[in-house]
């Protein structure tokens, strides 16, 4: 039994470096993507492939980015988000294993509109590198697949066909780099 005490290294989502984003169908027939601008996360290792990690992350939801000035305010609006009552979606990581060399799972309670429940994603790690201004980086692309309406996103219409505008499956592509503190 070792009574040295756990050293964390502790590191810091670089906004500059990084992208949230999102995917979702339209009509079922293509796909719209999203971004938040206005994020923050941190990431505490005890080791050097990060296994085992705590993660926690934020984003400002009123800075969703669709390209779309008009359906960025409705994603802002209580249909969806709504962005007055409930300003951030967080992530507090559970538990961050490795499946393979450079690839791990993932698994955290995400919390959109107060409503809290567990994802699972994909992670994969493309190394650390020093900068030439002698600050150490992780690169990391995590994805994976929520329901929208699992946290109150539950705004929908019916085309004349029958279909939906818009489906419960989004798709989460986080490209992150992280700095070491």
């Amino acid at each position: 039994m070792s009574t040295a005490t756990e050293v964390k290294t502790k590191w810091a989502i670089d906004p500059s470096h990084s992208e949230i984003q999102f995917k979702v169908k339209h009509m079922m027939v293509s796909t719209v993507t999203g971004a938040f601008n206005e994020f923050e996360g941190t990431v505490e290792s005890e080791n050097e492939d990060f296994e085992g990690s705590n993660i926690r992350f934020s984003a400002d939801v009123a800075s969703i980015d669709t390209n779309n000035g008009q359906r960025d305010e409705h994603l802002k609006s209580d249909d969806f988000f709504n962005a007055g009552q409930f300003p951030k979606i967080t992530f507090q990581s559970k538990s961050f294993s490795k499946k393979s060399n450079g690839n791990y799972r993932l698994i955290g309670d995400l919390t959109i509109r107060d409503n809290t429940h567990e994802v699972e994603m994909d992670v994969e790690y493309f190394g650390a590198a020093v900068d030439p201004y002698g600050q150490t980086k992780a690169g990391f692309e995590i994805s994976g697949k929520v329901s929208r309406k699992d946290f109150g996103l539950k705004w929908n219409a019916v085309t004349e066909a029958g279909g939906v505008v818009v489906s419960d499956e989004v798709r989460l592509v986080l490209n992150v780099q992280l700095v070491k503190q």
